[in-house]
């Protein structure tokens, strides 16, 4: 037995061996590049692990579509990447038809092209409606377009160990709600919100609803279109395993396309890029949400991840997903909570997403120190110790290792008291 499982009650280690055994997905594990000295990885939320596949793609990529048709590829095949590949992304993970996703820029590029496009498709309208506990960008770009536009942001105050409910929506929404702007799955405590409900109530309001995904995307099943969704946004550096500033994808309702004016004009977007025309006029349907140069390169991996999830399928991987939170849960309750940590994550599976996040005073020094260990979790203020949980690299040994580790170092912290 692993030394730091050791410090584990002995039925809690036999379970994640069992669990292990019976992983329908545990080949799977090995399809991703495993770095030495890396005892457990934890943080598959943040950035998820590179495919061994990647590897082979870049050296293709370098030596084939790039070293020999140089810019004869763009013709051949890179113009219509970016829709290509967000049609796979809409297929596979989003629940969305073809001609609604594109991969373009960052995350927060794409959050202000789309929100402002929202609110300049609704005149008269001088509210946004979001919450003071989304990640740092959505509520920043709100803020900026805010300024930009003349608006008012209502917030929404959620329980930061929960997130935000209908009934909480509904108190700030009215007809002068532009735009509603949501996390699905709160980066904070891993609640998710309830996306079908929350978007009709927007709706009804006469607003539009505009939901990031970069938690949900290859963690939770997804279903844009069926819950009438106008448009999202997400990362792909997380569970699509796009690596380090890999590009984001768009989404935009069709019935939406042809009414939105995408703020940044650049000339990929324009109908007919090559002709260097003297005004912008906008290409049909999602192109038009492109502004400039794709990022060619850096969607490689992404087509990697995304075969990989074609293959297993998102039901498969979202019931891992569960599988995994609910074992963390269990050992936090039984091993880490006799220290003083709190699980501060939903304890419903159906409003928990891929990640599970523990409370403790002393977690910003422990986190510390974990990675020294190569144990790597992350660390969220104020006490947030975030367990993030991507279903097909992550084992469950491998999760009762990393909190071994945890439950070690409380124990010592508490001797020397």
């Amino acid at each position: 037995m692993n030394d730091a499982l050791a410090a584990l009650p002995a039925h809690l280690v036999r379970k994640a061996q069992a669990l292990d055994v019976s992983d329908p997905l545990g080949a799977y594990r090995a399809r991703f590049v495993q770095a030495d000295g890396l005892v457990a990885y934890l943080d598959g939320n943040s950035l998820g692990r590179p495919l061994k596949a990647t590897r082979d793609s870049l050296c293709d990529f370098v030596d084939g579509a790039w070293g020999s048709r140089l810019i004869r590829a763009w013709d051949e095949q890179w113009m219509d990447a970016p829709t290509e590949l967000g049609d796979r992304i809409g297929r596979a993970v989003l629940g969305a038809a073809p001609g609604q996703t594109v991969v373009a820029d960052s995350t927060t590029v794409m959050l202000y092209k789309l929100a402002r496009a929202a609110v300049d498709a609704r005149p008269g309208r001088n509210e946004i409606v979001a919450d003071t506990e989304n990640f740092p960008t959505d509520r920043f770009v709100l803020e900026g377009i805010a300024a930009e536009r003349g608006l008012t942001i209502r917030w929404i105050t959620p329980d930061p160990a929960a997130g935000v409910t209908l009934d909480q929506t509904k108190a700030q929404l009215s007809d002068r709600t532009g735009l509603l702007l949501l996390s699905h799955i709160a980066y904070k405590s891993g609640y998710v919100a309830d996306m079908p409900a929350i978007t009709a109530a927007a709706h009804e309001a006469g607003a539009l609803v505009l939901w990031d995904l970069c938690h949900s995307a290859g963690s939770i099943e997804v279903a844009l279109d069926r819950s009438g969704v106008d448009l999202a946004v997400g990362c792909t550096y997380k569970y699509l395993n796009g690596g380090p500033g890999a590009p984001a994808f768009g989404y935009v309702a069709g019935a939406l396309q042809d009414e939105l004016r995408q703020p940044i004009q650049g000339w990929m977007g324009h109908a007919d890029p090559f002709t260097m025309a003297d005004s912008y006029r906008p290409a049909p349907g999602m192109r038009r949400f492109i502004s400039g140069t794709p990022p060619i390169a850096g969607m490689l991996p992404i087509h990697d991840m995304i075969a990989l999830i074609e293959e297993v399928g998102m039901p498969a991987i979202g019931t891992k997903s569960v599988q995994l939170t609910e074992f963390a849960i269990e050992i936090a309750d039984e091993a880490l909570a006799p220290y003083g940590v709190r699980v501060v994550s939903p304890r419903d599976a159906a409003v928990r997403g891929g990640h599970v996040t523990l409370d403790h005073p002393g977690f910003k020094g422990i986190t510390a120190e974990l990675w020294k260990r190569g144990v790597i979790p992350d660390f969220r203020p104020p006490h947030g110790l975030r367990v993030g949980l991507s279903p097909l690299s992550t084992g469950f040994t491998e999760l009762a290792t990393g909190l071994a580790h945890v439950r070690l170092l409380l124990a010592e912290a508490a001797t020397h008291g």
